[in-house]
Formats: structure tokens, sequence, C-alpha cells
């Protein structure tokens, strides 16, 4: 069964505890909480504080994406703050084991990440040392981008690589992941589905999510 992931960064944040709520009631089991720090990407998000916030406004599963050039500084603080799980970039660190090893004895599932730029065969040797594979299917920093489609080939590799591995790292995809283009992006092998303005903007919530988990 495919999940949502409603990525944070797309709710009113004027009316942050109602988006939540909203959420909640629509049936999402996972919130991805995108950290961009202006350096690595070229825009700013939020900190552990609104991570915390979040946590007490939810009992959703709290995905973690760690747009920054140096994560592990902070692995602490969001952990602290209540992350479930903590996403980095492989092109921050391309020999990440050790991170994923730091992530676990903090208690939190662990994720790499790749750009659309970079070859998925660079992480796979990689995945069996993490829980989540985060595919984006744009260039991160700001949302509204249009989808990347030969990223599809590459949740494709990954896919076949994880079930020939009989390993049970899941696949995420974020980028410009509508109702357009869902179906085609959990045919390919994706597990989780970010969306931000595609959920936040939807009238129809619960139909939405409901859709999402059918596919």
């Amino acid at each position: 069964m495919a999940k949502i992931a409603p990525s944070v960064l797309g709710a009113d944040f004027s009316r942050l505890g109602e988006e939540i709520k909203s959420a909640d009631e629509a049936g999402v089991e996972v919130l991805h909480l995108d950290i961009m720090d202006g350096h690595f990407v070229p825009n700013i998000s939020f900190g552990p504080a609104i991570v915390k916030t979040i946590d007490k406004l939810t009992g959703a599963f709290l995905d973690v994406h760690l747009m920054l050039t140096e994560p592990e500084k902070y692995f602490e603080a969001f952990v602290d703050a209540g992350a479930d799980s903590i996403t980095f970039h492989y092109k921050v660190h391309p020999e990440p084991q050790p991170y994923a090893e730091q992530l676990r004895k903090l208690g939190v599932k662990t994720g790499i990440s790749i750009n659309p730029d970079v070859e998925v065969a660079k992480v796979l040797p990689h995945l069996e040392h993490f829980d989540l594979l985060l595919l984006m299917s744009v260039y991160p920093g700001f949302g509204g981008q249009k989808f990347i489609r030969p990223v599809l080939s590459k949740i494709m590799e990954a896919r076949n690589y994880i079930d020939k591995k009989g390993i049970k790292t899941i696949i995420q995809v974020d980028g410009g992941i509508d109702r357009s283009n869902a179906a085609e992006v959990v045919k390919a092998g994706a597990d989780w589905l970010v969306m931000g303005t595609a959920f936040f903007g939807c009238d129809n919530r619960p139909e939405l999510v409901k859709y999402i988990n059918n596919l």
C-alpha cells in the first residue's frame, strides 16, 4: 500500500494547528518536514522548535529531511524535538554508514537522499544501512516545481535492487507529485509519496489519502 507523506512546508503556517489536525483527520500517517539551511539549498525553512510544536499536535510519524551542509550537527536536536526518522543527503556524506549508525544510536529511523542529478547506483550499495531512500524528483529548495520524469527510471532501479537483495528500505519520492502522476510513481516502485501543495491545496484531503493508499 502506498502512503502519502504531506510536506508541512505546503501548509498554511498561520493555521498550522488546524492544518495538522486536518491531515490527521484525513488519515495521514506520515508527515514530511523539510529543513533547509540556505546553504545546501537556496532557501531557509524552520528548525527543531517547529518540529517540537508539530510533535505536540499529532501522533503521526515525523519524517525529517535535513537539507543541510552539516546535518550531523543537528541530529540530536531534531531527535529531541520529536523526529521519528532523519534523512540526510548522500552528496554531503558519500560515505554515509557512520552517520546512519549515529542516528540508530539516537533511536530513530535512518534515511539517505539523492538529487535528480545523482546516479542512483551510487547510493544503492549503502541501502542495507538505511530504512528509507528519498529520491528527489525536483531540485530541492522551493515548492511547486514540476516533476522530473527521468527520476522514474531511478525509482525502478532502486526497486529492483531492494527486491533482489531482500532488504526493507522504503522508497520515498519528493517533488512535483500530484494526482496526475501519483499512479505512475507508485507503479515505478515508490512506497511513500511526498506532497506539499498537492495535499494542503486539496479540498478533499481524505479522498486524496484514500486514493494514494489504494494505488
